[in-house]
């Protein structure tokens, strides 16, 4: 994903033109646009009456065979084609008259035109017309509609994204029938041109933020862009800081959840992960399934995941804290047993803290990367045996792989954030392993300075987190009943300008 001059790219493909003549047409494309490219399949065929010479274009694999024959080539050759008759050119009288395409375009513009060929549209060239016409032909295969492995749900929709743009977009369309629903379309990379689109709701999204989010997309200038994660690096707020100021999904109803709060979306040709934008610091405790099940346990799973939150990244730092510097806080019985287990253990327990959770985190990365029914083999048999060993040979006490374990477990219950997680843990054993609670306590108050002066997109990312009024938490902490939920809880929509301007003129 290198820079380059896209201007150079520009120039090159300005160098080139069409002529009347349809030989030289073809050798311009055989010879320097598609040259050494066996892909690229060239039909020559004349229509039986008129004699006209036409030649296809294509890549093969990428259209439609079917398509080709039937609505292309079978009535061009035995259809009547008569230009003198008519009072437009040979484009339009072909575009109206013979072929059977649902999508024609007329162009000479050569950047359309390659980008149209290697997205599965075919050429047709003309004798005697210095224009070709573009037809929709794409007819590559796809995976199929099938629920998302990464977002696994037991109430709700079993749809999720694929890797076509056209099939994610349906599937939006599907649940939004409105005109409200605004679609931009948006090429990304000077060599792959890879198509994108932005959506969002009119009328509801705030257009500062639209704004703001069309400006940073246009700074993108790279030489390739194939997955949603490349532009999300390009263009958020915070690219140093481990937490996350863009969501991510597969889920299309999540998606559309999205976009009646507010968001905007931007979906990727080739990914089947669509992202979001704003995203805030409480969006890591909100799933889907949230909003399907009773809103008392909703509540309640999400007050279990702050939890966890708090056990994974502070039980170690705290138990080497309090061990190492603060043994007084310990009651005589646990300290006692605490000191039993360590008998023969030659490391200090922050090395200990460190190994263990260390060795967790390779464990899980392992798992992440075999085939699933050798991934849960390894997560089961590595930690039994791992555990156990080194236990048994005195190289950790029995405490400090409870803690690594505990540790380990609460942070898949919120796996959004384990790209922040793991860095925020090893930092905060690291300072109570230096000052103790003093440097376990400097560190959360310098998370919480970093999380408070952050924004999304000109958001503010602890919005409503820091609010008493019920409006602004009621889907945060907890999920309130849907009788209550009237009104969109996030400062991210139109209605927040609305609210503060009917403010300004009440003042």
């Amino acid at each position: 994903m290198a820079n380059v001059n896209s201007n150079d790219l520009k120039n090159k493909l300005n160098s080139y033109s069409l002529t009347k003549s349809l030989e030289k047409n073809i050798e311009l494309f055989k010879t320097q646009i598609f040259n050494d490219d066996s892909t690229v399949i060239y039909r020559n065929f004349s229509n039986k009456i008129s004699h006209i010479d036409f030649c296809l274009i294509f890549v093969d694999g990428l259209v439609s065979n079917e398509i080709i024959n039937k609505n292309i080539l079978k009535p061009m050759i035995n259809n009547i084609i008569n230009n003198k008759k008519t009072n437009t050119d040979i484009c339009d009288y072909l575009s109206t008259n013979i072929i059977n395409i649902n999508e024609i375009i007329k162009s000479n513009d050569f950047k359309k035109i390659i980008e149209s060929v290697y997205y599965g549209d075919t050429l047709l060239l003309i004798e005697s017309c210095n224009y070709l016409l573009i037809l929709n032909t794409k007819g590559w295969p796809g995976r199929n509609i099938s629920e998302p492995v990464s977002e696994t749900t037991v109430k709700g929709p079993r749809e999720g994204f694929t890797e076509s743009i056209i099939v994610n977009l349906s599937l939006i369309r599907k649940k939004l029938t409105t005109n409200d629903l605004k679609i931009k379309y948006k090429s990304f990379g000077a060599r792959t041109n890879t198509k994108t689109c932005l959506i969002y709701m009119n009328g509801v999204a705030n257009p500062n933020i639209i704004n703001e989010i069309e400006n940073r997309l246009d700074t993108i200038d790279v030489d390739g862009l194939h997955l949603t994660g490349h532009i999300e690096e390009l263009i958020t707020d915070n690219p140093l800081c481990p937490f996350k100021t863009i969501g991510s999904t597969e889920r299309p109803d999540i998606i559309v959840s999205k976009l009646l709060e507010g968001n905007i979306v931007l979906l990727c040709d080739g990914t089947p992960f669509a992202i979001y934008m704003p995203f805030l610091f409480q969006e890591y405790f909100q799933t889907n399934e949230d909003y399907y099940n009773h809103f008392l346990y909703s509540s309640m799973n999400r007050l279990i995941r702050i939890l966890s939150l708090f056990i994974t990244t502070s039980a170690p730092s705290i138990y080497v804290a309090i061990l190492t510097f603060h043994q007084e806080m310990i009651p005589t019985k646990l300290i006692l047993s605490i000191y039993q287990s360590r008998v023969g253990v030659p490391f200090p327990t922050s090395v200990e803290c460190f190994a263990m959770l260390l060795v967790f985190e390779i464990i899980r990365e392992g798992a992440e990367r075999l085939p699933k029914h050798i991934s849960q083999t390894l997560g089961i048999v590595g930690a039994l045996v791992i555990g156990e060993a080194v236990v048994t040979a005195k190289f950790v006490s029995a405490p400090v792989v409870i803690i690594a374990a505990i540790s380990g477990i609460t942070a898949f219950l919120i796996p959004t954030m384990a790209s922040a997680l793991v860095p925020i843990k090893f930092l905060l054993l690291l300072l109570s392993s230096i000052l103790g609670l003093y440097g376990y306590f400097f560190g959360v108050i310098g998370i919480f300075i970093q999380l408070f002066s952050m924004k999304s997109f000109g958001i503010n990312y602890m919005d409503n987190l820091s609010s008493f009024k019920f409006q602004d938490i009621k889907d945060t902490f907890i999920r309130a009943p849907w009788w209550l939920m009237k009104n969109r809880p996030k400062d991210v929509s139109i209605d927040s300008i609305r609210s503060n301007n009917s403010k300004k003129k009440k003042d």
